[in-house]
């Protein structure tokens, strides 16, 4: 069965950088990764700052709808077919298609807003039986 782990930031930290810095901790363990992203510009700046976050690191990404293999790959399109092992949810809505994964990280930003969506995500999933964890992070 699928583990749902929330992060919820306790910080100004930005949440795209938080999640730059949480697919490199899970890739860094040998996880294959699909980033699920609210629209198109989110995928874009995402991919951007995953090229610049850390220059000492390489972390091989590359967007959804690009033609290469990569283990992360960044989208907000239906289903993805390749990957199965981690799902990291940066869009507002639970994906249809979360459960064929492993493990879920939904991210929640600062905002009041953000808050009451991950509520009810968390409610989502919590009435169908999933495992949660919430994690409270701090900024780094």
């Amino acid at each position: 069965m699928t583990r749902v782990d929330f992060y919820q930031i306790e910080s100004d930290e930005d949440p795209m950088f938080f999640t730059c810095r949480l697919i490199d901790k899970v890739y860094r363990k040998g996880h294959q990764i699909y980033i699920h992203t609210q629209n198109e510009q989110d995928s874009s700046t995402l991919d951007d700052l995953l090229w610049t976050f850390r220059p000492e690191r390489f972390i091989p990404h590359c967007r959804y709808t690009d033609k290469i293999e990569a283990p992360i790959k960044i989208g907000c399109h239906p289903e993805p077919e390749e990957h199965q092992d981690v799902l990291v949810n940066m869009a507002s809505q639970v994906p249809d298609f979360f459960s064929r994964f492993e493990r879920v990280a939904e991210i929640v930003p600062r905002s009041e807003s953000s808050r009451d969506q991950a509520r009810t995500n968390f409610r989502f999933y919590q009435e169908r039986g999933y495992p949660l964890k919430y994690h409270k992070m701090a900024a780094q």
